[in-house]
């Protein structure tokens, strides 16, 4: 397993809560999201079906996601939209309380991966470690 995604995996889930920003026009959005998953080596975030955030992926997948724990961790990336039936079931497996919302296999989400990241650790506003994958 790639050492720097753990790493960063490992930030995001014991932060519970992460903050995406998309872009819609020219005004950027930010919402709270909290499913996500380590899959094939690649850091999964899950949304619902057609909303306002997928639309807005969809036409511009460049993203950014913010996290706080003890210190604050930012991730620019490109969003890569892949609902394979594999990665839907895995998140079901993973968070069973989404079933209800999400179907059986998590036919009702849109799973998308973190490409061509660039993960920023700050202290006190000051990076410390800067991680790409």
């Amino acid at each position: 397993m790639n050492e720097q995604i753990n790493k960063v995996f490992e930030f995001l889930q014991s932060a519970g809560t992460f903050y995406l920003a998309t872009v819609e026009g020219d005004q950027p959005r930010v919402r709270p999201y909290g499913a996500m998953m380590l899959f094939e080596d690649k850091i999964y975030i899950m949304a619902f079906g057609l909303t306002n955030a997928t639309r807005q992926i969809a036409a511009n997948p460049k993203a950014e996601i913010c996290a706080f724990k003890g210190m604050t961790l930012r991730i620019e990336c490109k969003l890569v939209e892949d609902n394979r039936p594999e990665t839907q079931k895995a998140l079901i497996e993973k968070m069973p309380v989404l079933k209800p919302a999400l179907g059986e296999n998590g036919e009702n989400g849109i799973m998308y991966y973190l490409a061509d990241a660039t993960a920023t650790f700050f202290k006190m506003m000051e990076p410390v470690e800067t991680v790409k994958f």
